[in-house]
């Protein structure tokens, strides 16, 4: 449901040169000036985001996944009310891409939907450790919807996190258990969501996109929720209201955090989700991440930070191209 912070910034506070580079110009030393704060800043995101995911697996014993998803994209929506309304000056409905902005927000959705569908039925460790590919996702869609190429070396850590899937998964094994492909088909989906994030780079305003992702939210699940209504308690409503408010927070707490820092700084400090949501979960739930988790989630980890490592050397390289040579 709560999907990797440090791959979302990686696309958007880091989109390559583009023929129109005054945002990227305007945002660049903002990023860069106050790296502690950012640093803080996502620490306390992974707060909230493992919260979120924590209750929504509480949740997932008494109530379906769709109905959990709808209740939190309609407290999201109620946030994002202000940017809805004509005449305030938050209202960011303008967008040049409604179709892009209703397609991103379908994917945010089955995103939820997969992520708590897979809470349900497993360790909230395991769950959150495998949602964690996101970022090899990225790197293989990224060539066929964004043209980049990429190296060798990115494919060996995209190939090295797989491994760690496969750890965790275990298939073929008594341990494999076939909800385990959910919380695969939300990193899928939540790369889809970065990747149209990334083409809308330059052009969209961040609260833009996040109140078309409210109402796209809403709209869909509305639809669905009635087929699989559970009357909520008061309990229910109250930990989903929490859901909404955590994570949305969680989210805009994110993007605060990378007008302080870079993606590469931040990286290796987003990873703290795991040691949250695995905290929690045996607190909560009395789970203890077994050892195949726990092996798994460091060759995830290992991957994505490598991956944004090779991230950062490979924009550096593409701005030292870009600049004028002083002989010139």
């Amino acid at each position: 449901m709560t999907p990797p912070p440090a791959a979302a910034a990686r696309l958007d506070s880091a989109p390559l040169p583009l023929p129109d580079k005054k945002p990227i110009a305007r945002t660049a030393p903002a990023r860069a000036d106050r790296p502690f704060r950012g640093i803080a800043l996502i620490l306390a995101s992974t707060v909230f985001l493992g919260a979120s995911d924590v209750t929504a697996k509480y949740l997932s014993a008494t109530l379906p996944s769709i109905e959990i998803a709808w209740v939190r994209f309609l407290v999201f929506a109620l946030i994002m009310v202000p940017a809805m309304l004509p005449g305030s000056p938050l209202y960011a409905l303008r967008t040049e891409r409604p179709g892009l902005q209703l397609m991103r927000g379908v994917a945010l959705v089955s995103s939820s939907v997969f992520f708590i569908s897979g809470l349900r039925f497993l360790p909230i460790a395991e769950a959150s450790a495998t949602g964690f590919v996101a970022p090899l996702f990225v790197t293989a869609l990224s060539i066929f919807f964004l043209g980049e190429r990429v190296g060798v070396r990115r494919w060996l850590a995209t190939a090295v996190g797989l491994i760690g899937v496969l750890i965790i998964l275990r298939p073929g094994t008594a341990a494999f258990h076939p909800a385990a492909f959910f919380p695969i088909v939300s990193a899928l989906a939540w790369a889809c969501t970065l990747i149209m994030t990334r083409m809308m780079s330059g052009g969209e305003h961040a609260i833009t996109t996040m109140t078309y992702s409210s109402i796209t939210g809403v709209c869909i699940l509305s639809a669905l929720v009635p087929f699989v209504w559970v009357t909520p308690s008061w309990n229910d409503i109250l930990f989903g209201i929490f859901i909404g408010v955590a994570s949305t927070a969680g989210q805009w707490i994110v993007v605060l955090a990378f007008r302080y820092a870079d993606a590469s700084v931040l990286a290796p400090f987003s990873y703290i989700q795991l040691l949250w949501v695995s905290i929690l979960g045996f607190v909560v739930f009395g789970e203890v991440p077994d050892i195949w988790t726990v092996g798994g989630a460091i060759f995830i980890v290992a991957s994505g930070l490598y991956t944004a490592h090779r991230e950062r050397v490979r924009r550096s390289q593409l701005s030292v191209q870009a600049e004028p040579s002083p002989n010139a």
